[in-house]
């Protein structure tokens, strides 16, 4: 298979970047898009040119690192899966495939593809915990009943890999997917009722402070997300967050 690669290049945050043409050959259906990526920087390194800087990690669809905007898609043409989980079979010999970055103000350029998403680990840390005081005879938590339906839907959330693609696919660059499934996996348990108010306002206060987006509520963050998670997080988040400021 024959392909040719329009890719983003870019130094750092501050440089201004641009797209770079590449002809690729030998390409397989079989190949997964990042092993495509590979076979391209071992033919630029030989040619003594800086190879195409791109994240990956686990390439097993969960840790989210391979976040690419392939052909104006969040992780490419494929439902439910990551970039590292993008097979070139979904290609045709003589296509022409564009490859950036998820581009967002939040998501700064490091080099190339890669960004830096330090602010979702920012939003995490602002709240997505549960404290817990282990002085004492502490409840074993194995103990604490937990409706099935209430389990099911926190686990759902708790799927969330933080790829960024919700981010990627609004057109508002919000970021409200991911931060309503991180509140919605300790909202839905008893466990976490204790830091609920604290936990909604502290997670969205910071989401704002990181200069997010905010939600118009079109859906395209559901669609594009490998792993399915619910517009309903963004409502159980917004009853949350008004019932917090009540309170607050």
């Amino acid at each position: 298979m024959k392909l040719k690669l329009n890719i983003w290049r870019q130094e750092d945050a501050n440089a201004k970047g641009g797209f770079e043409t590449y002809d690729l050959d030998g390409i397989h259906g079989d190949m997964s898009f990042l092993e495509m990526l590979d076979i391209l920087n071992n033919e630029l390194v030989e040619k003594n040119v800086e190879p195409v800087e791109f994240d990956h990690d686990c390439r097993e669809g969960i840790c989210g690192m391979c976040s690419l905007q392939i052909n104006g898609e969040p992780h490419g043409p494929d439902k439910g899966i990551t970039t590292c989980q993008l097979h070139m079979r979904r290609f045709k010999d003589g296509d022409t495939i564009t490859i950036e970055p998820f581009r967002a103000k939040a998501f700064p350029v490091i080099r190339d593809l890669v960004v830096d998403r330090s602010s979702f680990d920012r939003i995490q840390h602002a709240g997505g915990y549960i404290s817990v005081n282990t002085s004492g005879n502490t409840q074993d938590a194995n103990s604490i009943p937990v409706e099935k339906e209430n389990a099911d839907l926190a686990f759902n959330a708790a799927t969330c890999i933080g790829c960024g693609a919700c981010v990627a696919a609004c057109k508002n660059a919000s970021a409200m997917l991911f931060t309503s499934a991180k509140v919605s996996q300790y909202a839905l348990l008893p466990q976490g009722e204790i830091e609920a108010t604290e936990r909604v306002l502290n997670m969205v206060h910071q989401m704002d402070n990181e200069g997010f987006g905010n939600c118009t509520n079109t859906g395209a963050c559901e669609l594009e997300c490998p792993k399915g998670i619910s517009l309903e997080n963004i409502a159980r988040m917004n009853r949350e967050y008004l019932s917090a400021s009540f309170k607050g």
